[in-house]
């Protein structure tokens, strides 16, 4: 995090300035640029395409756990959760279906509440409306 920081922000300070005021060897900033992915990093593109492809075979359907199931069937190591992280990252999502969901669906019942300030609502005729109150 702090080297990319320092790789971010190089064209206006200095390598050795910005390193100095993080408290980070310069030299570690430079074999960090010169240092290839890790081989998690590599495995994590290598499966991100993988299920990038079956995601797309479903219809952009299936959500991560049929994925997972997927690549197992394609004879992958793999666990659910690294397949949840991976499909998170990429921006996987299942399709939802139009069934309802469990839970509340309606309120509490209405109640009638009583005509406390006497109120008359009765109308001489229906529809009529008078505008100087004759």
């Amino acid at each position: 995090m702090r080297y990319a920081f320092v790789a971010e922000h190089r064209g206006l300070f200095s390598v050795r300035a910005i390193c100095r005021c993080l408290r980070i060897q310069s030299s570690g900033f430079y074999a960090w640029l010169k240092a290839p992915l890790s081989r998690r990093a590599i495995e994590d593109q290598r499966q991100t395409a993988m299920l990038q492809e079956a995601w797309v075979e479903s219809g952009k359907v299936y959500g991560h756990r049929i994925l997972h199931d997927d690549l197992l069937e394609q004879g992958e190591s793999i666990c659910l959760n690294r397949v949840a992280r991976l499909t998170r990252l990429a921006g996987i999502t299942a399709q939802i279906g139009y069934k309802r969901r469990p839970g509340r669906y309606g309120g509490k019942p209405s109640i009638i509440v009583d005509n406390t300030l006497d109120r008359q609502f009765d109308v001489a005729a229906a529809d009529n409306v008078c505008p100087y109150g004759d």
